[in-house]
C-alpha cells in the first residue's frame, strides 16, 4: 500500500436517471490486468470513486479484482465497462454484457456504455434496446454511450424513446467540442472526456495552461482537469502512479477565471482519435 495520503473524494453530480456520478474518474486504458488491479485498488483508497475500463482494454478482470480488493464497500464506488464493436446487436450485448459482469467477478454494473456507434455496421439501436433490458433488469444501473455524435443519440431516442444518462467523447482543450456539449446540455445527457490530458500532444506545455498552473500554484494537469470540471465535463484520466493519481484528483481547491478558460482551450483544434462516423473498433 502506497504511503500516500489520501485526497478527498470527488463531488458527485446527479444524472437524468437519478443515479449519481462522481465528477472526475480513473480511466485504466492501456493497463493490463496486472496494472489495472494494483492501479484501481490504490486509486479507490486515495478517495476515487469512479473507475472506467472496457471489453476491449482487456483488463477488466484486474479492474474488478482492484474494486474488490480496495476495502472500499461496493456501493461507494461507480464501475464503467463498455460494449465492444464485435458485440453489437440485441443478443450479442445481452451476451457480451453477461461476459463482461463475470469478467469483473461483480454483481451489477453501475454504468454500461456502447463504445463505438459504427453507423456503417448499423446495430448499434439493437444495442441500445438490450441494454435498456439490462437497466431494467437491475443488472445495469445506468446507460450511455462513447463516440456517439449528436445524430446517433437523435436516432436512439426517435426509434426507443430513451436517451444515454452519459456520451463519453474525445475532449481535451486542443478538441473543446463545443457544438456536442451544447447539444449534450440541452438533452440532459452528461459529457465524459476520454483522454482529457491530449494524451500524446504538447497540451501540458501550451503557455496558457502553464501560466495558468502558475498562478494557482498546480500542476499543468490539474489546471487541465480543472478545466474540464468547471465545464461539466467528468474527465477520467489514466494513471497507475499514486502521487499522480492523488494530484489528478485533488483540483476542487482552486477556481479557474473565464479568461483562463478561454485561453487554455484558445490555441488549433487537433483531434487525437478516430471520428465517430467512421472509426470502427471491433
Amino acid at each position: 500500500m502506497s504511503s500516500v495520503p489520501p485526497a478527498a473524494t470527488a463531488p458527485v453530480r446527479e444524472l437524468a436517471d437519478g443515479t449519481s456520478l462522481p465528477v472526475l474518474g480513473l480511466g485504466t486504458y492501456p493497463m493490463d490486468d496486472a496494472e489495472a488491479e494494483r492501479a484501481v485498488a490504490e486509486a479507490i483508497r486515495l478517495g476515487y470513486r469512479l473507475v472506467d475500463t472496457a471489453v476491449n482494454y482487456g483488463n477488466e478482470t484486474g479492474t474488478g479484482r482492484g474494486v474488490r480488493n480496495s476495502g472500499v464497500p461496493r456501493e461507494q464506488i461507480v464501475v464503467t465497462t463498455k460494449l465492444p464493436g464485435r458485440h453489437h446487436g440485441y443478443e450479442e450485448t445481452l451476451a457480451s454484457f453477461e461476459e463482461s459482469r463475470k469478467r469483473l467477478g461483480l454483481e451489477y454494473v453501475d454504468l454500461y456504455l456502447i463504445h463505438w456507434p459504427l453507423p456503417r455496421v448499423d446495430a448499434y439501436v439493437d444495442s441500445w434496446r438490450a441494454m435498456i433490458k439490462l437497466r431494467e433488469e437491475g443488472a445495469v444501473r445506468s446507460i450511455g454511450v462513447s463516440n456517439f455524435t449528436g445524430g446517433h443519440i437523435d436516432r436512439l431516442e426517435r426509434e426507443t424513446g430513451v436517451l444515454p444518462s452519459v456520451d463519453q467523447i474525445e475532449m481535451h482543450p486542443l478538441f473543446p467540442q463545443e457544438e456536442l456539449r451544447g447539444y449534450l446540455a440541452g438533452k440532459g445527457v452528461a459529457v465524459e472526456s476520454w483522454s482529457p490530458l491530449g494524451r500524446g500532444s504538447d497540451l501540458l506545455s501550451d503557455p496558457a495552461v502553464t501560466s495558468a498552473a502558475q498562478r494557482h500554484g498546480c500542476t499543468p494537469a490539474q489546471a487541465v482537469l480543472r478545466w474540464h470540471t468547471q465545464l461539466g465535463a467528468v474527465p477520467i484520466p489514466k494513471s497507475g502512479d499514486p502521487q499522480r493519481q492523488r494530484d489528478n484528483l485533488d483540483v476542487f481547491g482552486f477556481e479557474l477565471s473565464g479568461e483562463e478558460l478561454a485561453a487554455i482551450a484558445g490555441g488549433a483544434r487537433q483531434r487525437l482519435g478516430g471520428d465517430p462516423e467512421e472509426h470502427e473498433e471491433f
